[in-house]
């Protein structure tokens, strides 16, 4: 079995349906007005509904930061690197890749973060780095949900074949010789962000088109990677847009 908690995670996922629900577990001395909409979206959809004591529902999500609700479902279904690449939201691609992300809230936030900037999906490893768990669903606050996101063997060899659909790589490094807000982002691109500590690994980075960095100028010299990812994509965000605002006052 297969589970997601907290009220958003859950809202969301029955909205995308994407996952087949076998039951939402919910706490029994809940009674505001957020479950009872849960309540009712779940009879709207014939998910069997159980009011349950929260140490039961501590169990089953394995921590106690469910907000009172817990769902058993089939496991996220995860796209081909090519129906990520073919979801087109804009006038630009905007893909995610992620090479190596290990935190599952660090990978949320990620999703988060690319689900609201219009991101085509999100790319991610199958091995060394977090999938999408219960935590991670969670920590995304459900946009893991509606987000294409592609599981791939091999980051370098993903990072060529963006290349090949005409997709320009832009890679995170702290060496990176352009500052992030110097690259002119108004094409299709996908944005390649290192995993925890280690940053990108060295056949990734000598793959990509661009390397970019963010300007330190405190003591610390790096930014979280969700932190640094919300950064660079909504610098991306406010170029096209800009550009969009522009053209539309010809």
């Amino acid at each position: 079995m297969h589970y997601i908690y907290g009220i958003n995670s859950v809202t969301e996922a029955l909205k995308a349906r994407g996952r087949a629900f076998e039951w939402v577990g919910m706490a029994k001395e809940r009674h505001d007005i957020r479950l009872q909409r849960l309540i009712e979206d779940c009879r709207r959809l014939s998910v069997p509904v159980r009011f349950l004591q929260r140490t039961e529902l501590d169990r089953m999500a394995g921590n106690a930061a469910h907000q009172g609700v817990v769902a058993v479902t089939s496991a996220k279904q995860y796209n081909d690197l090519a129906d990520v690449i073919a979801a087109k939201r804009g006038n630009y691609s905007l893909l995610v890749v992620l090479d190596g992300v290990e935190d599952p809230h660090n990978l949320g936030a990620i999703l988060r973060t690319a689900d609201a900037a219009g991101a085509n999906g999100v790319v991610i490893p199958e091995r060394r780095a977090a999938a999408v768990t219960g935590t991670v669903t969670k920590a995304s606050a459900g946009a893991s949900e509606h987000l294409p996101i592609a599981k791939v063997t091999n980051i370098a060899r993903s990072v060529e074949e963006l290349k090949e659909n005409n997709i320009w790589t832009v890679g995170l490094d702290e060496r990176g010789t352009k500052t992030y807000d110097s690259l002119d982002y108004k094409m299709d691109c996908a944005l390649v962000l290192g995993g925890e500590g280690k940053g990108l690994h060295d056949l990734v980075k000598r793959k990509c088109d661009f390397l970019v960095s963010i300007p330190m100028l405190g003591k610390v010299p790096s930014l979280n990677v969700s932190v640094a990812a919300a950064v660079v994509l909504y610098e991306i965000v406010r170029q096209r847009r800009a550009a969009e605002e522009a053209s539309n006052q010809k």
